[in-house]
């Protein structure tokens, strides 16, 4: 797998020829995760278990009350799991970082009296990770990148709810973070917008190779985007099974071998057995 590197200035240098061998990028370990509510705690994931490497679409993929959200939160570092480890490069998560940075489903994730590039180009200034001329080159990089270079000029309420998460995702990705995280991104989109996004995020992909954890409830979706798919359970969540989707993309949708592939994950997702059936498929 291409392995380039995010910034702008070119990809990395060639690999050595003996290179050292690799290891996840991200690792959940025995996570159990859980809430309070005003009549009782409860628990959103129960001992979930996966590794995320370099370059990995990974997606989580569940009913809603399985705990795949709560689950990214813990990831990002605002969620303390009851039990077991979040590392990331080796390092446990212990707070949010730079280094884990969300996209969610909502648009108005924007400042809406910054322009567009001034949008992206202010959680790096704001870290003082760099200075304010690569700041703003790193902005319409990435700008350029997701196809809205012509309105880094105009605000927020002069885009579409697409245009806004096309912004909201070149601002994350300017950060150039170890992994990217997104909450069910394009949820509230229309069918059309939401197929156009999940096309400009896979061709965004192809030429970044950043890597992608993606929380979604959708089958299809889940196909389309991840190249491995971590299937939870109902609450409280536990691993099903993980399926590899390297072969599938878009041009896949509405083939036999995709709606049986599509049809065997609804039958592991709802299954009702007592026990949490840890299994790896390949699709």
């Amino acid at each position: 797998m291409d392995k380039t590197a995010w910034h702008p200035a070119g990809p990395a240098p060639a690999a050595r020829l003996n290179p050292a061998p690799q290891h996840a990028l991200l690792y959940v370990d025995d996570v159990t995760l859980e809430y309070a509510t005003p009549k009782r705690t409860v628990q959103a994931t129960r001992k979930v278990s996966f590794e995320v490497d370099a370059s990995d679409r990974f997606v989580l993929l569940g009913p809603s009350g399985c705990g795949k959200s709560t689950l990214l939160k813990a990831i990002a570092g605002f969620v303390r799991p009851t039990e077991g480890q979040i590392r990331l490069d080796g390092a446990a998560i212990r707070a949010p970082g730079p280094d884990r940075i969300v996209v969610f489903q909502e648009f108005d994730q924007l400042p809406p009296w910054k322009t567009v590039r001034q949008n992206v180009a202010f959680p790096l200034l704001a870290s003082r990770s760099v200075g304010k001329h690569e700041a703003y080159d790193r902005a319409d990089h990435y700008l350029e990148k997701v196809g809205l270079a012509d309105f880094a000029r105009a605000y927020p309420h002069m885009l579409s709810g697409g245009m806004k998460q096309r912004v909201a995702i070149a601002r994350a990705l300017a950060m150039q973070p170890k992994v990217l995280l997104m909450d069910e991104p394009f949820a509230a989109l229309d069918a059309l917008t939401r197929r156009k996004m999940q096309e400009e995020l896979l061709a965004l992909w192809e030429e970044v190779h950043f890597t992608l954890l993606f929380v979604t409830h959708s089958i299809e979706e889940a196909l389309l985007i991840g190249n491995r798919i971590l299937l939870l359970s109902p609450h409280p969540g536990r691993v099903r099974a993980e399926i590899s989707a390297h072969r599938f993309g878009l041009h896949s949708q509405g083939g036999a071998d995709f709606q049986a592939t599509a049809a065997r994950i609804h039958r592991l997702l709802f299954e009702h057995d007592h026990e949490p059936a840890q299994r790896r498929e390949a699709a």
